[in-house]
């Protein structure tokens, strides 16, 4: 298989077949061989990403992911992706493994919110404990300028039981609850623009749509980057060249 590239999934599942759903979905087609080339790595045994990160004494999920990334950079995609905010907690030490590029989605998400939203100096973060705690988005999003907008304490159950005790646990979106989470973001802490921190909270987003707030999706970013690249690289650009302008 030419031109291909790697997704390293499985945390968890279901939101990567949402991932993989949305980014066979997005692609325009007219027959079988428009459709993107890639291999899914659905490792569904990494270590819960939050738990390590909170208690360094829990299973380290970096030994399982860098296996993961050795196996698939001996097949020599063109690019690595992995659609897992709070992974992302190593991936200074993912890049170091290959050369082959490897995407950033939250430094790529940041980076569609103040080019979608120059005139927001705030945004709203919901994500995993494991993100907040150790400050995974909000370094990114200081680092470009602007605030970051928790919420109050409140907040983080009502997200952490959408993402646990209803996705990962039933395999099931409560929209009234995900609802709810962006309507208190909104009215009661002023945020005008809300960042998904979490591919649970994708899904969320996909199953439960109706509402009038503005989220910023890191999923649905990293689907189309992951498209436009692929396209060009199947066009004959250098994958290195066209994945440049996306490694902030």
């Amino acid at each position: 298989m030419k031109h291909f590239f790697s997704i390293i999934g499985g945390m968890g599942t279901i939101a990567t077949e949402s991932f993989v759903r949305m980014l066979n979905h997005r692609v325009k087609i007219t027959k079988d061989q428009d459709y993107l080339n890639y291999i899914l790595v659905n490792d569904a045994q990494v270590p819960d990403r939050t738990a390590y990160i909170k208690d360094h004494s829990k299973p380290n999920f970096f030994t399982a992911l860098r296996e993961d990334v050795l196996q698939q950079a001996q097949l020599k995609p063109d690019f690595f992706l992995m659609p897992c905010n709070t992974a992302h907690y190593c991936y200074d030490d993912l890049v170091k493994l290959t050369d082959v590029p490897f995407l950033h989605m939250m430094r790529i998400a940041v980076h569609k919110f103040i080019t979608d939203y120059p005139q927001e100096k705030k945004i709203g973060l919901i994500a995993t404990e494991g993100s907040i705690y150790d400050h995974l988005y909000e370094d990114e999003i200081k680092e470009v300028g602007r605030e970051v907008e928790l919420g109050g304490p409140e907040i983080q159950p009502m997200v952490t039981e959408l993402i646990y005790s209803n996705i990962k646990e039933k395999g099931v979106v409560d929209g009234e609850l995900y609802h709810r989470i962006l309507r208190t973001m909104h009215d009661q802490y002023g945020c005008n623009v809300i960042l998904l921190g979490c591919t649970e909270l994708s899904l969320a987003q996909e199953k439960a749509p109706e509402h009038p707030y503005n989220v910023i999706d890191p999923q649905v970013i990293l689907a189309d980057v992951a498209i436009e690249l692929e396209l060009k690289i199947r066009a004959g650009m250098d994958p290195k060249t066209a994945i440049e302008k996306y490694l902030y």
